[in-house]
């Protein structure tokens, strides 16, 4: 087969993102069979070229198989299948500015894609299956350009055998069953990274949880209900709360599925967040990681970032936010957990610069609780109404778009006169861990 090369968008997913195009829309016809784990599949994406080549590439896992592929209505085009790669050749050259319209047919057994951070994308369950993609695990189920700085709506119909509840990202437009299988339509309107586009697939309930300050769902099995009502039961004060700091809840609803199986981590997709059963204790033993996957909404789902060395502005927020909901509901407040946070780090390797941490180092808990530090530090420099008033302008200037560190910290800089450049130095650059500035 002929070799296709491109530079890498991102150095820290090298094979993942493709030039010539920006996608626009996903279509996606989806067919699972439950017991076989067999997935048949047809993607319709919408892109505008940005500029003039014979070939274009989608990410594409090799677990599944291409049988045909049309570009701009025209007839069958040729493709190459290869090292995660479907390469498509157009019949005719599309100008700069141009429509590509690719339609893929494909099929197979979905296979978690294995790399740095363990395996990730489409995996089956005891019964039914999940989809969970960070960062590159979008290509295990559908062809698509799997890097976070291409956002596109989305439209995903799954049919599936009918004892089982299939969810996917977004408002359900209609649910139809034939025989002995369902399907669900789904439409998400708002711009979506590939790695946050899921399906979730098992026996479960759907009820409404609550209805404001925005409609709360959950979709759980049907024995976790009681443990669910309790350790999730405080999600609408959260969703108030974190409205008030953060700005308006970026989304139509929000919804959390509960699987049977237990998972290591819960698991954001945009508008959905997903727990494991051991996360339903009926303690609210997980009540910090409810939060952390909430305030993924905004941070991560809303505002998601155009590389992943800057992966801070994910998850430092999200952990942030646990510490900000302790504070909001009476348990230790930001500060106790920034001084714990910060102990607990000095006795671990300081090998990091959570600004550029590598591509092996990005998922490491460190970032996570360096991220929060520095967020903590800057809220000590600013104070509390002009730090939330910062949160609230950021959230809402980038509303469903990228976002970067130096977007972040240039816009800090507007609200203090106290230049900012050593804290950023200090907190993102360096690997010495700082000293939190008294508040």
């Amino acid at each position: 087969m002929t070799k296709f090369y491109e530079e890498p968008i991102d150095p820290y997913i090298p094979q993942n993102g493709n030039r010539g195009f920006r996608v626009s829309r996903y279509e996606l016809e989806l067919h699972y069979r439950v017991a076989s784990n067999r997935l048949m599949g047809k993607a319709a994406i919408t892109a505008v070229t940005t500029d003039v080549r014979t070939k274009f590439t989608l990410d594409l896992s090799q677990s599944l198989s291409v049988s045909k592929v049309f570009v701009n209505g025209g007839k069958g085009a040729k493709h190459q299948h290869q090292r995660g790669k479907l390469i498509i050749t157009p019949q005719d050259r599309i100008p700069a500015g141009g429509v590509l319209s690719i339609v893929v047919h494909y099929g197979g057994t979905p296979k978690p894609i294995r790399g740095l951070w363990g395996t990730v994308g489409w995996e089956e369950l005891t019964e039914g299956a999940i989809v969970a993609s960070q960062p590159n695990g979008a290509a295990s189920w559908f062809p698509c350009d799997d890097h976070p700085s291409s956002k596109a709506s989305y439209r995903i119909s799954i049919t599936t055998d009918s004892p089982f509840y299939a969810l996917a990202n977004g408002t359900l437009l209609r649910k139809q069953t034939k025989a002995s299988q369902t399907t669900w339509v789904y439409e998400q309107t708002e711009p979506m990274a590939s790695y946050l586009a899921t399906i979730q697939i098992g026996r479960y309930e759907r009820r409404r949880v609550g209805q404001k300050p925005v409609p709360m769902n959950a979709v759980i099995p049907t024995h976790l209900r009681n443990a669910f009502d309790h350790d999730f039961g405080r999600q609408p004060l959260m969703m108030s709360a974190f409205e008030r700091m953060f700005g308006p809840y970026p989304f139509n609803d929000y919804t959390v599925v509960v699987t049977d199986d237990k998972l290591e981590i819960p698991i954001e997709a945009q508008g959905i967040s997903t727990f494991g059963s051991n996360h339903c204790d009926g303690r609210r033993g997980a009540e910090r990681l409810v939060a952390h996957e909430l305030a993924h909404q905004w941070f991560g789902n809303s505002l998601t970032i155009k590389v992943w060395k800057d992966i801070w502005l994910h998850e430092g927020f999200a952990t942030y936010a646990e510490w900000l909901w302790s504070e909001e509901s009476g348990g230790p407040t930001a500060e106790q957990l920034a001084k714990a946070a910060r102990h607990n780090l000095s006795r671990l390797p300081q090998d990091i610069t959570i600004g550029d941490p590598g591509p092996e180092l990005m998922f490491d808990d460190r970032v996570y609780k360096r991220g929060a530090l520095t967020l903590h530090a800057l809220r000590a420099e600013l104070r509390d109404e002009r730090f939330f008033e910062l949160l609230r302008t950021w959230t809402t200037r980038h509303r469903h778009s990228w976002v970067s560190t130096d977007e972040f910290t240039d816009l800090a800089a507007h609200f203090t006169h106290i230049p900012l450049h050593p804290l950023w130095d200090q907190w993102l650059g360096e690997k010495v861990l700082p000293e939190l500035p008294p508040r």
